[in-house]
């Protein structure tokens, strides 16, 4: 999905086969769309399919949400990315709950803004800054994707960031 109807613009997110988008307006081969979880963007209309198949995401299922971001260990950081082949952090955070069958926001101030603040975060609670977010796994550690090392990544709570923490959220 891209911020104007242009294959030039800044790709914003991702729209994920079976995705259920809503279509507000087309304009030149192009539809603006908006996704279940309210994000807006344009997509090329011969990329646009049928209706999806079952249920959107899935029924909520009990799991461990780090676990599933896990899953991602390694993927190369893309920038609006959301799939094993490129994703940014606020992806990751959204993928890793929609593996679980909970659709959360899409960028990381709305993830900060959805999630309760705690004192003492516990292994799952996401660690907020200014433009980033990552999963707190206790022990001085988090897994993000980073742009700095350019993937998912377990990795000690970089100093440059623990300066950083604007809040530790629950969602």
């Amino acid at each position: 999905m891209r911020a104007e109807p242009d294959d030039g613009a800044e790709q914003v997110t991702q729209a994920l086969g079976g995705e259920p988008l809503a279509v507000e307006e087309r304009a030149g081969g192009w539809a603006r769309i908006r996704t279940a979880y309210g994000y807006p963007g344009w997509i090329r209309d011969d990329a646009l399919g049928g209706e999806p198949d079952g249920e959107w995401p899935g029924l909520p299922r009990a799991g461990d949400v780090a676990a599933e971001a896990r899953a991602y260990l390694g993927a190369p950081y893309e920038w609006g990315g959301m799939t094993e082949r490129g994703i940014d952090c606020s992806g990751l955070v959204h993928m890793a709950y929609r593996r679980l069958g909970r659709l959360v926001p899409r960028d990381a101030e709305q993830q900060e803004a959805a999630g309760r603040p705690v004192a003492e975060p516990r292994r799952g609670d996401l660690a907020c800054y200014e433009g980033h977010i990552a999963f707190w796994l206790g022990d001085g550690r988090i897994l993000h994707a980073s742009g700095t090392a350019g993937a998912v990544v377990v990795e000690e709570h970089p100093p440059e960031l623990a300066r950083r923490v604007r809040a530790f959220v629950r969602l």
